[in-house]
């Protein structure tokens, strides 16, 4: 009559064994330190930034809430809207760039045509550069005594153009920066997309008597799509949140012809100490970029659904 009492205290033990390896060996459980850890680096300071976006601030210091005055600020802000136009004009012009450069790139190193290698090679640098290295190899470019460009221009009968000086080139000398750091990630990514593309469609239409553009606007771009649209959505993100080169730079200069709302929320925190004000910037983008990836997300899936079907 003693077994099955003992049976069963046993029969428990090694049910909770079982469940205590099955645990150990969970992949969850190998993933919860790095989950930990980047929680602690970028969901405490989103948390905070969104309680402080609520908070008033006098001289650095916190004087209490401050409810929705800090958004009501903002959006009656025009000098905010400037900016939000000025980083939706930069952001449109440098992606747009650098997507179709990075598009024309991978199709000529995707055919192996000579020194590809080299030319991979010599892409993929500027990418590595760290982005305030970036900002102050081209300032020094575009330096008005010391600098290359002014010189380059001047031999082609072109005047000096003083890049930085002037609102519109300013503008653009900032693009152009993105531009040459960025175009070598839409490359890869792009170049990635086309060797992993099935090779049969496109074979079929060469044997049927497409030529070279036929075959690339009626069969290459429709299955590179989701690649170019998962490239395009990435680089918008972070291109949004654009500050290291345009404060090295120009720190939004001349007056605010180069200001996105990135430099401009950081003159609100670090120079006018309005730190809950400049929070309810940085949120308002929050949400502004999170529209956008939705809006995207749905975007991509029904073009995978057209192109499956």
């Amino acid at each position: 009559m003693a077994t099955p009492s003992v049976a069963a205290p046993s029969g428990r033990r090694r049910r909770r064994s079982d469940l205590w390896a099955r645990a150990l060996a969970s992949p969850w459980l190998l993933l919860a330190p790095a989950a930990i850890a980047l929680a602690a680096v970028a969901l405490y300071p989103l948390i905070y930034g969104i309680r402080a976006s609520f908070h008033a601030y006098r001289y650095g210091r916190d004087v209490g809430s401050a409810g929705f005055k800090n958004y009501d600020a903002v959006l009656h802000d025009h000098t905010f809207w400037t900016a939000m136009g000025t980083t939706a004009k930069y952001v449109g012009l440098a992606v747009s760039i650098e997507t179709l450069l990075g598009l024309g790139l991978a199709l000529l190193v995707v055919n192996q045509l000579r020194f590809s290698r080299f030319v991979r090679v010599g892409l993929i640098l500027p990418m590595t550069v760290a982005p305030v290295v970036v900002g102050v190899i081209w300032r020094l470019m575009y330096a008005s005594d010391i600098g290359v460009v002014n010189p380059l221009f001047s031999s082609f009968g072109l005047g000096s153009p003083n890049v930085l000086a002037n609102p519109g080139s300013a503008f653009l000398g900032v693009v152009a920066v993105d531009v040459w750091e960025w175009t070598p990630l839409l490359f890869l990514i792009i170049l990635a997309g086309l060797q992993s593309l099935p090779q049969e469609p496109l074979e079929a239409a060469r044997v049927d008597g497409a030529g070279p553009i036929r075959v690339f606007f009626d069969h290459t771009l429709p299955l590179l799509r989701p690649v170019l649209m998962v490239a395009v959505v990435l680089r918008l993100i972070d291109a949004v949140g654009t500050f290291d080169q345009i404060f090295v730079l120009t720190k939004g200069g001349p007056g605010t012809a180069t200001q996105l709302i990135s430099t401009y929320s950081y003159n609100t925190a670090f120079l006018f100490t309005q730190y809950g004000r400049a929070m309810a910037m940085v949120v308002a983008l929050l949400v502004l970029v999170l529209l956008l990836m939705i809006a995207a997300i749905r975007f991509m899936r029904t073009a995978a659904m057209r192109t499956s079907s």
